[in-house]
């Protein structure tokens, strides 16, 4: 069975000697030697200033609203995992949808501009598949309208902008580190920070708003990231590069063998990628049915990255309509792509879809 993923687990010996570390501390979480040791290292790899390493992803997007003081209306994208608009509603926040661009897959900034209202307080962008959004044109927008930016890069970790870290636009950048991720640690995320006076309230946030063993300075959660999470980033990290090359390949031989029969995402000329994922459009519902129906016969399972378009979800009010997101999602099918996939079975994908069409 081939899954549209598969977690990557580093060198055995080598987190195991880590563990051993985390033994002989004792000291498992609330800020260990781990966690403190893969922030200075992230830090570092990524080009960022701050970064808070916290539980998940989904905290990471609430602890960075919170920490803003959110209010009101935040304008996001349709196309994206649930957390992005589930984590606004759980916060209190109304997520207003600007429909995508059907070819990056982003938001798109002309739609941006027309959902802005006096309620608005906030975007929330989204890097879909790694592909850089707007940052310049939403930073203009953001910068015009007086409102803060939160980046959802769970998809982009390493990912350039104009040569920069693509983390250090906004006012924060979060990230997951699941362990579907091109870097995990296991469960995880992090949130980059721009505004050096908001660290520490974030790191309060996170930790039940204690500042120290006889002070609550705020209302806080516990979204801390723990020892053993911490060590296997650090494993990962190591072999990142390794990771990523492997990775590049799988990316090139699907583009090469599928190159005239599908559509591709159109990539930020700005921005580099991470070949974090590998998604394909097909001309409609029926030819998507046909090629995963056919994968799954082979019991190779590619996933509908993304769907149901989040603006049909019930919960959402006011009720909205993205016409490009709902298509899309309804035409989208992510391959596989992992270190661990063979040629043979790569050449396999590639052949039944070719067969298909």
């Amino acid at each position: 069975m081939i899954n549209v993923t598969k977690t990557y687990l580093p060198c055995r010996k080598k987190f195991h000697a880590y563990v051993d570390k985390i033994f002989e501390s004792g000291w498992v979480t609330n800020n260990g030697q781990m966690v403190q040791r893969l922030e200075e290292r992230l830090s570092s790899y990524l080009g960022v200033k701050n970064i808070v390493l916290v539980a998940n992803g989904t905290v990471a997007l609430e602890t960075a609203y919170r920490a803003l003081d959110l209010k009101g209306h935040v304008i996001t994208t349709p196309f994206s995992f649930v957390a992005t608009t589930s984590s606004l509603v759980t916060n209190g926040l109304t997520p207003i949808f600007a429909d995508i661009d059907p070819t990056t897959l982003n938001i798109n900034p002309n739609e941006i501009v027309k959902s802005i209202t006096k309620d608005t307080t906030a975007i929330v962008p989204v890097h879909i598949f790694g592909n850089g959004c707007e940052v310049d044109e939403i930073q203009r927008i953001a910068h015009k309208n007086k409102l803060k930016v939160i980046y959802d890069a769970a998809h982009a970790f390493d990912v350039k902008y104009k040569g920069d870290s693509i983390l250090n636009y906004g006012d924060i950048s979060t990230l997951s580190f699941h362990a579907t991720k091109i870097f995990h640690t296991i469960e995880g995320g992090a949130l980059i920070i721009n505004d050096d006076s908001l660290v520490q309230k974030v790191k309060h946030l996170i930790n039940f708003g204690i500042e120290n063993t006889e002070s609550i300075v705020a209302l806080g959660t516990n979204a801390k990231m723990n020892e053993f999470e911490a060590a296997m980033g650090l494993c990962i990290l190591d072999e990142i590069e390794n990771i990523k090359e492997q990775r590049k390949q799988l990316h090139h031989d699907y583009l090469e063998g599928l190159c005239g029969l599908v559509k591709f995402q159109k990539i930020n000329t700005d921005s580099s990628i991470n070949y974090s994922y590998f998604p394909i459009i097909l001309k409609n519902t029926n030819q998507r049915i046909k090629v995963q129906s056919a994968l799954n016969t082979a019991k190779i399972f590619p996933r509908r990255y993304f769907f149901p378009s989040l603006d049909t979800l019930t919960y959402i009010e006011p009720t909205q309509f993205m016409e490009h997101s709902r298509d899309i999602s309804e035409r989208i099918l992510c391959l596989p792509l992992y270190p661990q996939l063979s040629k043979s079975e790569q050449k396999t994908i590639i052949n039944i879809i070719k067969s298909t069409l």
